[in-house]
């Protein structure tokens, strides 16, 4: 395992999401049979209060991706490689984590236009939040 993927691994929170990604070869000679794969992309979750913590109210509805191609593109940047598609898998966060991340919330309701922090919960990420040890 790469020092980064180490890295994530020990993240509280992660965003998961499927991608699929468009593999070309350079040298002209080669290509790939199939050139598209599927993988998931793991984007750690920025602490509840610093800096990209609102990450679910800014780019995801319901549990669902609300502006694809926005993403789709942030994903590319990302990865330095043709995304051909994005799909939110999930939210997956630490006990400690998630229950920062409400509290933060509940701190913040009138950025949400919610009246408690589950309600935010499902308005953003819907039942897509998977809760670790």
């Amino acid at each position: 395992m790469s020092d980064d993927a180490e890295a994530g691994a020990d993240a509280e929170a992660a965003y998961l999401f499927t991608v699929q990604l468009y593999l070309d070869a350079e040298a002209p000679d080669v290509w790939l049979d199939p050139a598209i794969t599927e993988t998931t992309m793991h984007k750690a979750a920025a602490e509840p209060g610093e800096e990209g913590w609102m990450f679910f109210r800014d780019n995801l509805w319901r549990g669902e991706i609300n502006n694809y191609e926005h993403t789709r593109r942030l994903a590319e940047e990302a990865l330095g490689m043709e995304v051909r598609s994005i799909e939110f898998r999930e939210l997956r966060a630490s006990e400690a984590y998630y229950e920062d991340l409400q509290a933060e919330i509940g701190e913040h309701l009138d950025a949400f236009k919610a009246d408690d922090a589950a309600e935010v919960v499902k308005k953003y990420l819907g039942s897509r939040v998977h809760v670790r040890e």
